[in-house]
């Protein structure tokens, strides 16, 4: 059988975490250049923090803010250990998460290598003091994934991914032997333009039907009933 690398978002898919993001940004902020949060901006849901960072600056009145896009995410990093307690005391791992992980790693066998890692708008420091803080990384190759500091544009990401999984399993997960597992029409979007499968999971902003719409090749209300998100997962 194919191998298969499964890619899941981290946000309202895995984890939610009251804000924790956006503390980050506005602590960094402070530090850096001595400025506040700025109010107004958009959405952050189904986006790089390449894409936030350079909105956040631009927003925040920062002089030439994509030249100050990679220092800033620099020291995101650094401070991003530091809110381990915060998210363990205030994030929460979604309904059904841990089964899931489990079960899917149990479908790796001899026939059959599986690949669960990450495909996040989080930078890397940031996706691991998350998932870290909520003991959610057991299953999880973390350096097999593709993270939010690759690009502002989420499709970008899955060809890292991609790449970094073959060079540590030595296998192809092109087209449908990749799949991504988000919350947000981004998700899907992503998938679709890379040529992977795409599992929509209702459990952020978007509902079911816009998942959907959005062209999900399977959409699940949130990720408790295991045996479906297995199938769904697996393409079975």
């Amino acid at each position: 059988m194919l191998p298969l690398l499964v890619l899941w978002d981290v946000d309202y898919t895995l984890v939610a975490t009251d804000g924790v993001g956006q503390y980050l940004y506005g602590v960094a902020l402070r530090e850096m250049y001595g400025l506040a949060m700025p109010a107004g901006l958009g959405s952050m849901a189904g986006r790089t923090d390449a894409s936030i960072a350079l909105e956040v600056l631009a927003a925040a009145g920062v002089p030439e803010p994509a030249d100050q896009v990679r220092q800033f995410q620099r020291l995101m990093a650094e401070l991003s250990p530091g809110l381990h307690s915060m998210i363990a005391e205030r994030g929460q791992v979604l309904p059904g998460v841990p089964a899931a992980l489990i079960a899917v790693a149990g479908r790796s066998a001899s026939d059959r290598l599986v690949v669960q890692s990450l495909l996040t708008g989080n930078i890397p420091e940031l996706a691991r003091v998350k998932l870290g803080a909520l003991g959610l990384t057991d299953h999880l190759d973390m350096a097999a994934g593709a993270y939010g500091d690759v690009s502002p544009f989420r499709a970008d990401l899955v060809p890292v991914a991609r790449q970094n999984a073959a060079q540590r399993y030595g296998a192809d997960f092109s087209g449908s032997s990749t799949v991504l597992v988000g919350d947000t029409p981004s998700d899907i979007e992503a998938a679709a333009i890379s040529g992977a499968r795409s599992v929509g999971v209702a459990t952020g902003r978007f509902t079911t039907e816009e998942l959907a719409s959005a062209g999900a090749d399977v959409v699940l209300a949130d990720l408790t009933g295991t045996d479906a998100v297995v199938a769904a997962v697996l393409g079975e």
